[in-house]
């Protein structure tokens, strides 16, 4: 078993302070020990929380992020305090879930990754926001993203 370089991050294991807005959070990625082979990871952020930039208000999402590395794989903590910056960011739905996936694109150059926001209603209506880079390579076992659509009462 190879062991992951680390030595270029500046984050883990380190107390770091939560980044006042996801434009000043730090993102880092360490290599893959396993190039060459098409795997997905799965991040899930299920408590997700964002402002309204007209109401200042909370939003909730879950969030799921699935991407094959292409060489490189984004660290768990920065990638942790990045979502979390944005509590106190103010923008609306599609602009949270497209600034997170086009960030880890340019961050991580994945071979695919797709992104789905599944947004809480706020004035009765969810806003749920999915993009992908493209279609994903054959062959990779790629689960469902296993969120149910909102049904309120009904």
């Amino acid at each position: 078993m190879s062991k992951t370089d680390v030595s270029g991050l500046s984050q883990l294991g380190q107390a770091v302070d939560l980044p006042a807005g996801p434009e000043t959070a730090v993102l880092e990625k360490v290599p893959s020990n396993h190039a060459g082979t098409d795997f997905v990871v799965r991040f899930t952020a299920p408590e997700f929380t964002s402002l309204c930039p007209m109401t200042g208000q909370p939003d909730f999402a879950h969030i799921v992020i699935d991407y094959i590395p292409d060489g490189w794989l984004v660290e768990s903590k920065s990638l942790k305090l990045y979502l979390h910056s944005f509590r106190n960011h103010g923008a609306f739905h599609e602009d949270c879930t497209i600034d997170i996936a086009k960030r880890l694109v340019g961050l991580l150059e994945p071979k695919w990754l797709r992104i789905g926001a599944y947004w809480y209603p706020r004035g009765g209506i969810p806003i749920d926001v999915f993009w992908q880079t493209g279609d994903a390579p054959k062959g990779v076992w790629i689960p469902d993203q296993g969120v149910q659509p909102y049904r309120g009462r009904g």
